[in-house]
């Protein structure tokens, strides 16, 4: 058999502030309240998973390291330039920080960098037209 990939996890410090930022951006999820984990699968089937700190921090035991920097990336295509620029809006209004406004990258797409709960940098793009 050969391995595929199935879930992309997050470790996060509060659930319900993670899986809200993660509403925004169209992920359909509910967690059960109290629960240190949570997930939804994706288009595609890939399954993305939310992981209490606390309990990955049991599952490791003592090789557990706090995650730092920016190790993974998260990228959602939306649509057009002109949606990097409104859903970029929509996340600052809601309360989450821009890293990297919106800008026309030199590869051909239009980018953006907004921060999750977790300091964790989302990238939202779309192909420049033309």
């Amino acid at each position: 058999m050969t391995p595929k990939l199935d879930m992309i996890g997050l470790t996060v410090d509060d659930i319900e502030r993670s899986v809200a930022f993660y509403r925004l951006l169209g992920v359909e999820v509910e967690p059960e309240p109290g629960r240190p984990y949570a997930e939804a699968t994706l288009a595609g089937g890939v399954r993305l998973s939310w992981n209490t700190t606390e309990m990955m921090r049991e599952i490791h035991g003592e090789h557990w390291v706090e995650p730092r920097g920016q190790r993974i990336g998260l990228a959602w295509h939306c649509g057009d330039a002109a949606g990097v620029d409104t859903v970029h809006a929509e996340l600052v209004e809601a309360g989450y920080a821009s890293e990297k406004a919106p800008w026309d990258a030199f590869w051909g797409q239009r980018y953006a960098i907004v921060k999750d709960p977790d300091g964790n940098g989302v990238e939202l793009f779309a192909p420049l037209a033309g």
